[in-house]
């Protein structure tokens, strides 16, 4: 009797002893297949963050695909609109399952009648703000959208310093085998001023720089060059836009 009431006891006791270390003492995680609490939070908080940057490097290539659009010239008028230059939400089946009125139609047929560029002739957009030159120099080729030229090219001495034309941050400073080294600035009010072909730069992307200050330095960078010039492009809201109407480069 003594034996079987003492290994009752001990069974109750090994038993309490057992269902206290799990529910109140951190030695349950050392349990097969018992996961803490900590470890569920810690899982929780990195899918959350692994969803957040899969989007964010999702709207970045859109960001950047937008970019290289700049720098290429390669603009279609159907897919022209004030945002794009920046990341488009994607409008899938909503957007195809619209169909045109019968104004629409019309209207599309006059556009497409037209110089698709031409739009880009008669904008009058407003700058809050005064523009510097860039650089002083003789321009050899107006900004023309009929042709597809949506710059100013101008003939320049080797070295000549290229400047920013109004205080922003640099959001592209690199060389392209099409353009050579180029620099992208965003200023104010939705304005990017683009610089191409020039011969090195003086600026990294992510840098701040004020009105004046020397980015970049003319030259040759490409082999398909022979003479220094600067291909300078100003964009509104996401529009080209034609630089003399705000900026004298004589």
């Amino acid at each position: 009797m003594n034996v079987f009431v003492v290994g009752s006891i001990g069974a109750i006791v090994i038993i309490f002893v057992t269902t206290y270390i799990i529910a109140f003492t951190p030695l349950r995680e050392y349990i097969p297949g018992y996961a803490s609490s900590k470890l569920k939070q810690e899982a929780l908080d990195m899918a959350i963050k692994s969803d957040s940057l899969e989007r964010s490097v999702k709207l970045n290539n859109a960001y950047i695909a937008s970019i290289k659009k700049v720098l290429t010239g390669d603009l279609e008028y159907a897919k022209l609109n004030k945002d794009s230059i920046k990341a488009l939400d994607d409008l899938g089946a909503e957007e195809a399952s619209v169909a045109p009125t019968e104004k629409e139609k019309e209207l599309r047929d006059q556009v497409i009648k037209e110089d698709k560029y031409n739009v880009f002739d008669s904008a009058k957009p407003k700058v809050a703000f005064v523009l510097f030159p860039p650089v002083q120099g003789t321009i050899i080729e107006k900004y023309s959208p009929k042709n597809k030229h949506l710059a100013v090219t101008l003939a320049l001495g080797k070295n000549t310093p290229i400047k920013a034309i109004a205080a922003g941050t640099i959001i592209f400073s690199d060389w392209t085998p099409s353009s050579g080294y180029v620099v992208i600035i965003r200023h104010k009010d939705d304005i990017l001023s683009v610089y191409k072909n020039a011969a090195s730069v003086t600026k990294s992307q992510g840098n701040i720089v004020k009105s004046g200050e020397v980015i970049a330095l003319a030259g040759t960078s490409t082999p398909q060059k022979t003479n220094a010039t600067l291909r300078f492009e100003l964009w509104k809201d996401g529009f080209p836009i034609d630089p003399t109407q705000f900026i004298n480069f004589n």
